[in-house]
């Protein structure tokens, strides 16, 4: 077994239920701790980032 640079990212239950979906395609997660925390791969961070980004800017009303 190898060792695999990790981050630990924080987040809500529900943003973490969009992560686990986004995980299905990509495989990123390396530990789902609990609720609020996840162990992803460090040089996946900027991406997942980015991608969680714009799949929370679908869901978000505005005016326009």
């Amino acid at each position: 077994m190898r060792a695999i640079k990790g981050v630990l990212f924080f987040c809500d239950p529900a943003v973490k239920q969009i992560l686990l979906v986004m995980n299905e395609k990509q495989s990123f997660i390396i530990e789902d701790l609990d609720d609020h925390h996840l162990v992803i791969k460090a040089d996946e961070e900027y991406r997942v980032r980015r991608e969680l980004e714009t799949e929370l800017e679908k869901n978000t009303y505005s005016l326009d």
